[in-house]
């Protein structure tokens, strides 16, 4: 920072949006919080899970904060969570919107609650469980690079809870491939305690739909 500068805070009201796909009702089973990946808009992250049971899955999308034009052209936008400029107060803010976006849902408390991830994704969805002690059904870390700062014993009580963990990840992932790959596994293996399960598929940094309906089967 220069000379003179001083670097302060202020808080105020504001309004984001998020997207939902299928309906709310008497017989949706799971909920899925879907947190997308740096250069998504909510809206087409939700392509994925299109071919879900509607009447069983009812998915949201919260929708990160930090949009911008792709390929340096003005034509197409996309969006990030976080970046390494004042990571911990931009974390509380996305954090916070996240706890709106589910108080706002009022989802009844029999459903499933699922928490996935994908890519830059995954960072929030760890820190968001981790933080808040989240009580969820499962954890789902697709293609995605845990926090530095989280710790084995931020995860202890999903083991209470039953939580069930899956990391998913494809074997030419050219943003984890080789020693990084190694690294993070042995870094699951550590922070949930054995419990995770770790799913290595054949393809890059990709979401396979198929690897999807897996999840939600009873």
């Amino acid at each position: 920072m220069g000379k003179g500068q001083r670097e302060k805070e202020i808080r105020y009201t504001t309004t984001k949006s998020y997207t939902t796909l299928n309906q709310l009702g008497e017989r949706t089973r799971n909920i899925w919080v879907v947190l997308h990946g740096i250069g998504y808009l909510s809206r087409y992250f939700l392509k994925y899970f299109d071919e879900l049971p509607a009447e069983e899955n009812y998915i949201i999308a919260p929708q990160a904060p930090s949009k911008y034009y792709l390929n340096g052209e003005y034509r197409h936008v996309g969006a990030s969570w976080l970046t390494k400029e004042n990571t911990i107060l931009e974390t509380k803010n996305v954090l916070s919107y996240l706890d709106a976006v589910l108080e706002a849902e009022q989802f009844p408390k029999e459903c499933e609650l699922i928490v996935f991830g994908f890519s830059q994704g995954v960072s929030i969805a760890a820190r968001w469980v981790a933080q808040r002690q989240l009580r969820c059904q499962q954890l789902v870390l697709y293609a995605g690079g845990m926090p530095k700062e989280l710790v084995p014993t931020d995860f202890d009580f999903l083991t209470a809870q039953g939580t069930t963990v899956t990391v998913i990840v494809g074997d030419r992932d050219e943003y984890l491939s080789g020693e990084r790959r190694k690294s993070e596994a042995e870094r699951i293996e550590k922070l949930f305690h054995g419990r995770a399960k770790q799913l290595l598929f054949k393809g890059g940094h990709e979401i396979k739909k198929d690897l999807i309906h897996i999840l939600c089967t009873p």
